[in-house]
């Protein structure tokens, strides 16, 4: 008998998907799919041009794996949290908006038109997210029985394997030997990037994010949107305020010297809470893109510039598919021929590792390159195989680029790239100067010895988190591009990660303290921080939870002896909180307590939310799957992260098969 499930939707806007049979096999994930049959996406909307997609077979969505045959033994509950207290302002065209998020920067942002082009692309395109977020559940629950991912057959994608290239990459997309990135909420920080330094040197490409290094609360996303409309346009200024004998300082830019400038969305799996069509929330990165190619493409394009994207967290070919088309259609819907704006996609999941050519094929026309995700990819591998007592990773600071696995991952994507003429970016070494010339020294060696590497194999540039290495990065890089590089590799290498490396008490406060860090940081609605000398984002504080509950899952242990437990867990947050609350007084012993207080209490809701995030039986796919609310206080906002999640409901714990890891034992 073959498996049912059933998604509803109940009346206080609770999505409910239950496996109602406890037979769970491949097949009647296939059937779930096949019952909640969504229409091939013909896109005829916009200014006279036709965009048809090729109809998306139901097996695709589940391709790149096999079942290993045990039967579910537990239902999954996915809820939304309830909006009901939200007054709703209409826009038009279906589109509404939080009240509480119409703030002055939002009413410059949302105009008639771009309002009608949001709600025809949520129409459009929201029924095949959906099918992709569902599938993406359906995936994880496999891999947790002992599947790994794999290569696809040839046969599934045969054209992706041809003699193709990408569309002809642009004069302004041949030189990106160093980019730099940081939260696009940050004007400041937005200025600097795209401003040369006090050493002279100026980032080859810079890339405003809305996605890791940006907290989604409200006022940061429509702060983004306004920068990079404005930086487009060259008017974007800052006001350094006066404090103390320090003059007031202005920031702007040089419209005549900037680089390349590019914008990361939010990825597919975020909701933005704050703007609705139909009444139901929009994808965070429809919704960037939307806006921001609506109020910037053409006026880069005026300028001889290529508009430029980073898609990030994409799993399957078919999510790649999804971002072309909305791609297609937002071209459609501005005036803009088809492929005029470019993208590049991080290939930062394990599942996406093993479908390069396939995501490249897919996004062909609008496509410049891919670029090696390294620290989402990390998060990725723990995060997929969680449930594999024999893949339990090492230390999170023992997994670098010459790991074998990691090596294999960067030279396929550097031979896939440039055999079909697209850029392969190298990662980002998540350094800070430091605030000693000692520690700078040996900070600027490391980056340099990073990015060596990355040259030497193949890459055709690389990211950084600073300005002060911009010129050390760009070093190593001697040529404009390594695109006639092609790396020395066998087919289908072995991507998987092994469980080899240290399993330390030192790797366990290490993961503590970037937890306590970053939701310090977090709560304050700030996506990432300089801490212990690195640059901590949401995909290195995602390393670290995932980390930490693997270790737990398993009882794994450590090399000093100790079994990593809950209690043990809970041991180390009291103590790390404790080491990070002295060096915090150290030399501060004038404060008064009330001083003292409002120091040290954030870092202890901090660790507080931390722990309860690391320790969560039920490992949540990632930190959230929605933005903050606007009409949410701080206190809010905490409780709403950290609430036990009703998203699983776990039965038994599911039984597990090792299987031959050999390459040619998996299918």
């Amino acid at each position: 008998m073959l498996t049912l499930a059933r998604l509803t939707v109940a009346a206080a806007g609770r999505y409910h998907f239950e496996v109602m049979d406890p037979l769970f096999l491949l097949t009647s994930s296939l059937l779930l799919l096949v019952c909640a049959v969504i229409p091939a996406i013909t896109l005829r909307k916009g200014k006279g041009r036709s965009i048809d997609t090729e109809p998306v077979d139901d097996s695709e969505l589940l391709s790149g794996f096999q079942s290993d045959g045990h039967p579910s033994e537990d239902a999954i509950t996915l809820t939304v949290n309830d909006d009901s207290s939200v007054t709703w302002v209409e826009l038009g065209h279906g589109v509404e908006i939080n009240q509480c998020a119409l703030s002055e920067v939002a009413t410059t942002l949302f105009e008639p038109e771009v309002c009608a082009i949001i709600a025809r692309l949520h129409r459009e395109l929201q029924p095949f997210r959906s099918r992709l977020l569902e599938a993406r559940v359906l995936r994880q629950k496999t891999y947790d029985r002992g599947l790994l991912p794999d290569f696809l057959d040839v046969d599934e994608h045969p054209d992706s394997h041809g003699e193709w290239k990408v569309a002809e990459l642009p004069d302004d997309l041949l030189d990106r030997r160093v980019e730099i990135t940081g939260p696009a909420s940050d004007a400041k920080m937005v200025i600097n990037m795209l401003s040369r330094g006090k050493d002279g040197q100026r980032a080859d490409a810079a890339m405003l994010d809305l996605e890791d290094s940006m907290k989604p609360s409200w006022s940061n996303v429509a702060s983004a949107i306004a920068n990079v409309r404005d930086a487009a346009r060259g008017t974007l200024t800052y006001t350094k305020p006066a404090a103390g004998k320090t003059a007031e300082k202005i920031y702007s830019l040089d419209p005549d010297d900037m680089p390349l400038l590019m914008v990361r969305m939010r990825g597919l799996h975020l909701e933005e809470v704050n703007i609705r069509v139909d009444g139901e929330n929009v994808s965070a990165g429809l919704l960037d893109f939307a806006l921001c190619a609506y109020h910037s493409a053409h006026t880069l394009m005026e300028q001889g510039r290529t508009p430029k994207y980073y898609v990030p967290k994409v799993e399957h070919y078919l999510e790649a598919r999804w971002w072309n088309i909305l791609f297609s259609l937002t071209e459609n819907e501005i005036g803009l021929s088809e492929g005029s704006i470019r993208m590049t996609l991080l290939i930062e999941t394990l599942p996406a590792a093993f479908q390069m050519e396939e995501i490249l094929f897919e996004t062909r026309k609008h496509a410049a390159g891919l670029n090696g995700g390294r620290w989402d990819k990390i998060f990725s591998d723990i995060k997929v195989l969680k449930e594999h007592p024999d893949r339990i990773m090492a230390d999170r600071g023992s997994i670098g680029m010459d790991r074998p696995w990691m090596k294999k991952y960067a030279l396929q994507l550097i031979r896939v790239c440039h055999r079909h003429g697209a850029f392969a970016m190298g990662g980002m070494a998540a350094f800070t100067p430091g605030s000693t010339a000692k520690l700078r020294k040996e900070q600027k060696a490391r980056v340099v010895a990073d990015k060596k590497f990355e040259s030497s194999i193949g890459h055709d540039g690389c990211w950084v988190s600073h300005p002060f290495f911009i010129g050390p990065a760009r070093k190593p890089f001697s040529k404009m591009n390594q695109l006639g590089v092609s790396p020395d590799l066998e087919d289908n290498p072995d991507l998987l990660p092994d469980a080899t490396g240290p399993v330390t008490m030192e790797g366990l406060r290490k993961n503590v303290r970037v937890g306590i860090a970053y939701l310090h940081a977090w709560n304050q609605d700030i996506g990432c921080v300089a801490w212990d000398n690195l640059m901590e984002d949401l995909a290195t504080l995602e390393i670290s939870r995932a980390q930490t509950w693997q270790w737990l899952r398993h009882t794994v242990t450590l090399e000093s002896g100790e079994y990593v437990t809950q209690e043990l867990v809970e041991i180390i947050f009291a103590e790390e909180l404790a080491r990070i609350e002295s060096e915090l007084l150290n030399g501060r012993s004038k404060m008064s307590e009330e001083e003292i207080f409002a120091l040290i209490d954030p870092f202890r809701d901090a660790s507080s939310d931390a722990c309860a995030l690391y320790t969560d039986p039920d490992f949540r796919p990632f930190l959230t799957l929605r933005s903050d609310g606007a009409h949410l206080n701080a206190t809010a906002r905490r409780l709403s992260l950290t609430a036990r999640p009703e998203h699983v409901r776990r039965g038994p714990k599911t039984r597990f098969t090792v299987q031959n890891h050999s390459a040619a034992n998996r299918i």
